[in-house]
């Protein structure tokens, strides 16, 4: 699989994928890329053309599909990154910036559920 230059993506965010890509050191000759029909919204343009992307990484069994929108190129982009992702989370956990978000989430339900298992007061007595 060769970088996805000539995708409609800011270059910021080309660049932020390029460095994360470098510092996990992962080998992009290594990621087979196939496109496949997608499926859902999208109307016959999905329904004709082949633009899900499938990414797998042998190295660590990881396979991931994105069919987020109708253009290949974006798609291409969006899968990329997601298997960056779920590289990062398995090789480097601590720099995970998606094991974060998760974490936050999972403490923010925490709280909610302390606050709703919390014994209400008795208003007339």
């Amino acid at each position: 699989m060769r970088f996805p230059d000539n995708s409609p993506i800011t270059e910021r965010k080309l660049r932020e994928l390029r460095e994360r890509i470098a510092r996990l050191k992962i080998d992009l000759k290594g990621i087979d890329e196939q496109f496949v029909r997608a499926s859902g919204p999208g109307g016959q343009k999905v329904n004709k053309t082949s633009s899900a992307v499938v990414l797998r990484y042998p190295e660590l069994s990881l396979v991931v599909k994105c069919m987020k929108e109708r253009s290949r190129a974006l798609n291409r982009f969006f899968a990329l990154r997601e298997m960056v992702d779920e590289i990062e989370v398995r090789i480097s956990p601590e720099t995970s910036a998606r094991l974060k978000e998760i974490e936050k989430i999972r403490e923010r339900k925490r709280r909610k559920r302390r606050r709703s298992r919390a014994p209400k007061k008795d208003e007339g007595a």
